[in-house]
């Protein structure tokens, strides 16, 4: 069957294993976890020298994956064999090899956990992939929205005993983007240099991962909001000298969601916080940021704003730019939204 990855997890924790497991998609994070968690629990550390095979799929065909899963484990209940880069198995592509799998999938050995891992979506249609998802597991792991990586954020420090503010998932936010790996990698730097059960500010992400709590996009967001010529340019200007750090075009395109997201506002009066908060897609902690920026900026002119940051992504990928470097675009950027 289809399932989340965070409702397999759950599974896998409870020892809750089925025979077969495919796991793709787009995102690479959940497979590898639910792989590790996996490895983890299926077998016992004294049996995984005899019942445990982590194999890659450049080192194999189909007919010796299944060579692999057909085996019976030594002593024990159950074998686990685990296919990563399974997409490079160097017949998957061939309808032979798949009916070879298709016809395992539809009968597979109880005793034998067998794992692909595939580093890319793979078609669903495919007749093996529907065996697979009806009698094992199929997780497909899609990217996530921007808006939707915050709360993954949150989810993942709550997972391991810590908490984290609204503002300092979106701090780290910023800095990875939406790649989960990346994410939970910055996590684990923080918390092993902080006491349990601590809660993750600003001031912790500037010290271990290197975001000043002062100028940062949010920070630019913020003074944008307020009208502030002078402190947004002083961060536009610490972001010029820091281009390596602070590329325009993610600027931009955390600014041209939050303008889009003012422009809903104004059609949405009436709304109440929570139902305006679902509509944006927002938590409702950041709520006021937008209706404040509502009260401040008109339709006309927010319409003016989304044209020049088109405009300027275009500039930034060098389209029509001319002689425009990123600390002019900068600035551009900041007079076509505060003039």
């Amino acid at each position: 069957m289809a399932k989340s990855p965070e409702a397999e997890l759950k599974e896998i924790e409870a020892g809750n294993f089925k025979p077969l497991y495919f796991l793709h998609g787009n995102e690479h994070y959940y497979p590898a976890v639910i792989a590790k968690k996996l490895t983890e629990k299926v077998i016992p550390e004294h049996e995984k020298g005899f019942n445990e095979f982590i194999l890659f799929g450049k080192d194999l065909n189909v007919g010796s994956v299944l060579n692999n899963a057909r085996r019976f484990p030594m002593m024990a209940e159950k074998q686990l064999v685990v296919i990563k880069d399974a997409e490079q198995i160097q017949d998957i592509g061939q309808k032979d090899a798949q009916g070879m799998l298709e016809s395992y999938a539809k009968e597979p050995l109880q005793s034998t956990v067998l794992v692909l891992v595939f580093n890319k979506s793979m078609d669903e249609r495919k007749g093996f992939v529907k065996a697979f998802a009806k009698n094992g597991v199929l997780v497909n792991s899609k990217k996530l929205y921007d808006n939707q990586v915050p709360d993954f954020v949150s989810s993942v420090i709550r997972d391991k005993g810590y908490k984290i503010s609204p503002k300092a998932s979106q701090l780290l936010f910023e800095h990875t983007g939406n790649n989960l790996e990346s994410i939970v990698k910055e996590i684990d730097k923080m918390i092993i240099n902080i006491p349990d059960g601590s809660e993750i500010n600003g001031e912790i992400i500037e010290k271990f991962v290197g975001i000043s709590k002062d100028y940062n996009v949010f920070e630019l967001q913020k003074a944008l909001v307020q009208k502030n010529f002078e402190k947004s340019f002083q961060i536009v200007n610490y972001f010029a000298a820091n281009t390596k750090d602070h590329p325009i075009q993610p600027v931009i395109l955390i600014l041209y969601n939050f303008f889009s997201k003012v422009l809903l506002v104004h059609g949405a009066k009436g709304k109440n916080d929570i139902n305006l908060a679902s509509l944006l897609k927002v938590n409702p902690y950041f709520l006021k940021d937008y209706t404040a920026a509502a009260n401040k900026y008109s339709v006309g002119k927010l319409f003016v704003i989304i044209h020049a940051l088109r405009e300027i992504d275009k500039n930034s990928k060098g389209i029509q730019a001319g002689t425009k470097v990123e600390a002019d675009l900068y600035k551009e950027l900041i007079f076509n939204i505060l003039a």
